[in-house]
């Protein structure tokens, strides 16, 4: 059995960390508020700029431009958004296990990296880093997801990658958040999307469909990623917050544990001494 002084200072050692989970529980969700209110104000911009691009093109048929057809490039860039510090529950680790399972190969997989923890394990991994944008996560932009979506763009139109896929978190609310992975270019579509594009609907552009498209779909992709960056914000917060709170409680439970040790402990010595002071007292008469 553990004794007294062990015990008070595993004790001192937990409240010490406790009170660090609790002050960085409160920072998230002071953080997780303002980042909350940014996600839902950006969220409808962003799906209703992907339902209107991706009908926009479905009603098209087959067009000839170079963000749209197969330029011949095996490699695949996947732009991966985590976080650059930890301590975030499975946060980080979910975007991980997502590209990782996605069923890309890895010698053909380019990754375009927003935040130092996706970034450090999938290099240990294996996988070759092509961007690295992760001072961007801490307080993201418009500007930023359009300088990332221009690098991204430069390299698919010259043949360098053949698709573009994201992996980011979706932020549904305070204590759910989903690991999405989702294509960007080429656009696919879905069966419903398909049949709910109204073929005799013809799609005119103007001036033309490529000078159209060069301004649509950089848009559509500056887009997407700029609402993936907003809504990443929100799930880190929130999944920071929820660790936070579990160890505070598990602190918490550990500290009322050890208290229960000590004190049973401290009536065991007490008991002990109170036996050797009887025993020696008889002795003597």
């Amino acid at each position: 059995m553990a004794s007294m002084r062990d015990i008070k200072r595993r004790k001192s050692s937990i409240q010490s960390t406790q009170q660090i989970t609790k002050a960085m529980k409160l920072v998230s969700t002071v953080k997780l508020q303002k980042a909350k209110t940014h996600a839902e104000q950006t969220d409808p911009y962003f799906q209703h700029m992907y339902r209107t691009v991706t009908s926009i093109l479905a009603r098209s048929g087959n067009m000839d431009h170079p963000y749209l057809a197969a330029n011949g490039s095996d490699k695949i860039a996947v732009v991966v958004i985590t976080s650059n510090r930890g301590l975030a529950g499975g946060y980080n680790s979910n975007i991980i296990k997502m590209v990782q399972t996605s069923g890309l190969p890895k010698e053909k997989v380019l990754l375009y990296t927003i935040g130092n923890k996706g970034r450090e394990t999938l290099e240990r991994k294996g996988y070759q880093i092509a961007l690295d944008a992760s001072d961007v996560i801490e307080s993201p932009s418009y500007k930023d997801a359009m300088e990332i979506c221009d690098k991204v763009l430069k390299d698919y139109a010259e043949g360098k990658i053949g698709q573009i896929y994201l992996a980011y978190t979706h932020f549904k609310n305070t204590v759910v958040h989903v690991p999405t992975f989702m294509k960007l270019l080429p656009v696919e579509f879905s069966d419903a999307e398909i049949q709910a594009a109204d073929k005799n609907l013809i799609m005119n552009y103007e001036p033309n469909e490529r000078e159209a498209l060069d301004m649509i779909i950089p848009k559509y992709v500056t887009s997407i990623f700029y609402g993936a960056l907003a809504e990443a914000v929100a799930s880190e917060n929130g999944a920071r917050m929820q660790a936070m709170d579990s160890a505070t409680s598990n602190a918490e439970e550990m500290i009322s544990d050890l208290s229960l040790k000590y004190n049973r402990a401290r009536q065991g010595s007490i008991t002990q001494e109170l036996t050797e002071i009887i025993a020696g007292a008889e002795a003597i008469s």
